[in-house]
């Protein structure tokens, strides 16, 4: 063993300590890796770097931009809500439905790009169903990474492996002779976390979970979230009377966000708009100031959010709070005067001015510069708001566009990526022109690519496929696994098999599974061949443990899913422990008394 082999052994020791230990980030730790490497001189500069240009970061930010894409149309979130209908609400279908649907497709596309469509729709149950993403992510990643093995081109070391059995003048595998397998690896995980998600999982706040700004609004101004929907009867005594001239602001506090009738939808209708028999009404206020109103008029209580589907959901509307800069034109004015609703369909709910909070109808109050107010609407509406020099929104939001028009124009642009895989193109060039194709075709927005893009997984394997380079280029991997392999020379066939499981489960997080299939098929096949075994299928066993990888955030599906799932490094650890030591025990079994 010489110097440059010890070096990458004692960073391999150091990587595995910093993540098992958890002490600084994931990305520093493979950033202080990869300058390690360059510094000591195992690897030139070019190769130091190259993780940066590797077909699995291109293929990363490509998915992330194809996924941000898809939610982009609404697709995600109709698709969320089938799978609900279709599933139930019970947590442990939901985790085996979304499981298993990932694995299946895992085993005819490539599994990242299966993660990456998962992943916000995962996001949008959690949200709807309160269910932890925690509880969610890491189910779905592994049984996407399960799935993998179902055919022979559903991982890209099973795609590697029958070239390198050609090359070797072996028979290739046809496309269904891994099947058995996978599906008993998938079976497992799904029984896995069936009966174990509840103490394997960490029970934590992931993104979906997290207090939002909107909650935390709400919260210090102690805003109403309340509203309830009522259809006016032909009886009502509402029917002909204006918005203001049915009290609603001044008598009782309570505020119209929508008015749904024959012409259509209109959101905070302005004070003179005349209420109609039929139309439907978006009260927002205390509960028991709408239940009065409503008596008041007769009102009849409906379940109408199918009417306004934005008015109630989060990601479409909310609050905020508008400044009045200088130069105004509101300034000096009254909302009467200045016509809010009318010019911007957003319903002004409270106002700060001289240092008095103002809650009740305050339309004839003349606005001041330096004034705040506080008021509701949906986000396209607020960025008008925040485009015009009137206002100043001080309120974070993210305006949600949806695109229906664009769906099947995204789906297209889906279909063609995976199509060019399974034509044999690098997963990397097929994602990325899927996602420029999204581009062209106004699907995704150049400037929002750089602000979908998980940086932190980015860098985190950069990072660390440098290292993989440097266990091949220093021989450390192969002599790593010659040594395991030598050992047991002359025991039982089982040993063997255990022992390539084994290897390639271990170099999976560390190195490329492509890389691990490279380096150790030939030891395993000629190792096989002195043992009087067929090669064939021992070479088999080590792609299939190739994509044993679920111990640390290394894989590119576990590092997808990191941040989204609010996981730690342990948290992969202890739910991933137990998946390995499984999977190396079915797969072990199966190909000692079936194939081998």
């Amino acid at each position: 063993m010489d110097a440059s082999m010890m070096i990458v052994f004692g960073l391999l020791l150091f990587t595995m300590l910093m993540l098992v230990l958890d002490i600084l980030r994931v990305d520093l730790i493979a950033l202080l890796v990869m300058l390690t490497l360059g510094w000591t001189g195992i690897l030139t500069t070019q190769e130091t770097l190259s993780g940066f240009s590797s077909n699995a970061v291109i293929a990363m930010i490509s998915v992330m931009m194809m996924s941000h894409g898809l939610s982009k149309t609404g697709l995600i979130d109709r698709l969320s809500q089938r799978m609900v209908k279709k599933i139930g609400t019970g947590k442990k279908k939901i985790v085996f439905s979304i499981s298993l649907i990932a694995g299946v497709l895992s085993g005819i596309m490539i599994t990242v790009g299966v993660a990456a469509i998962f992943l916000p729709v995962v996001l949008r149950i959690s949200r709807k169903q309160k269910i932890p993403a925690s509880d969610l992510m890491i189910p779905m990643g592994f049984g996407a990474i399960l799935g993998a093995n179902l055919t022979m081109v559903g991982s890209a070391p099973l795609i590697v492996l029958n070239d390198l059995l050609v090359s070797e003048g072996m028979e290739s595998y046809g496309l269904m002779a891994v099947f058995p397998v996978g599906a008993v690896l998938l079976l497992s995980g799904l029984v896995y976390f069936w009966f174990g998600g509840e103490v394997l999982l960490p029970q934590k706040q992931g993104k979906a979970e997290q207090e939002s700004y909107q909650e935390k609004l709400m919260k210090h101004l102690d805003l109403c979230g309340n509203i309830e929907f009522y259809q006016i009867p032909e009886h009502s005594s509402l029917c002909g009377k204006t918005v203001e001239e049915s009290g609603m602001w001044v008598e009782n506090h309570l505020h119209l966000l929508g008015i749904n009738g024959k012409e259509g939808t209109t959101c905070a209708p302005w004070r003179d708009t005349r209420l109609q028999a039929g139309q439907f009404l978006a009260i927002q206020g205390q509960e028991e100031s709408v239940q009065g109103f409503a008596r008041q008029y007769n009102l009849k209580k409906v379940k109408a959010k199918n009417r306004f589907p934005y008015l109630s959901d989060p990601e479409s509307s909310g609050f905020v709070e508008i400044v009045i800069p200088p130069r105004s034109q509101i300034a000096g004015k009254t909302l009467r005067e200045f016509g809010l609703r009318k010019r911007y369909a957003v319903e002004p709910l409270m106002l700060f001015s001289r240092g008095e909070r103002i809650e009740e109808d305050f339309s004839d109050y003349r606005i001041q510069q330096g004034d705040t107010m506080v008021v509701y609407g949906l986000w396209d509406h607020m960025e008008e708001l925040n485009e015009s020099e009137d206002f100043l929104v001080i309120t974070p939001f993210a305006k949600k566009t949806q695109l229906p028009g664009k769906t099947w124009i995204a789906v297209a642009c889906l279909v063609i990526a995976v199509a060019l895989t399974l034509m044999g193109a690098p997963v990397s060039m097929a994602f990325l022109t899927g996602a420029v194709l999204m581009i062209l075709l106004g699907v995704l927005k150049i400037t929002e690519v750089y602000q979908v893009v998980d940086w932190k997984v980015i860098f985190l394997l950069a990072g660390l496929i440098p290292l993989g380079s440097a266990m091949q280029k220093t021989g450390a991997a192969e002599w790593l696994a010659d040594q395991l392999i030598r050992t047991i020379q002359g025991g039982p066939p089982i040993l063997l098999l255990f022992s390539v499981a084994f290897i390639a489960s271990f170099f999976s997080l560390f190195m490329s599974n492509v890389g691990a299939v490279v380096v150790l098929v030939p030891l395993v096949t000629s190792m096989a061949t002195m043992e009087g075994l067929d090669p064939r299928p021992v070479a088999l066993l080590a792609a299939v443990c190739a994509s044993n990888s679920f111990m640390l955030p290394t894989h590119q599906v576990n590092a997808l899913i990191l941040s989204p799932g609010g996981y730690r490094n342990a948290d992969f650890i202890k739910a991933g422990g137990g998946m390995t030591f499984i999977y190396i025990l079915v797969t072990v079994m199966i190909f000692h008394f079936f194939m081998v």
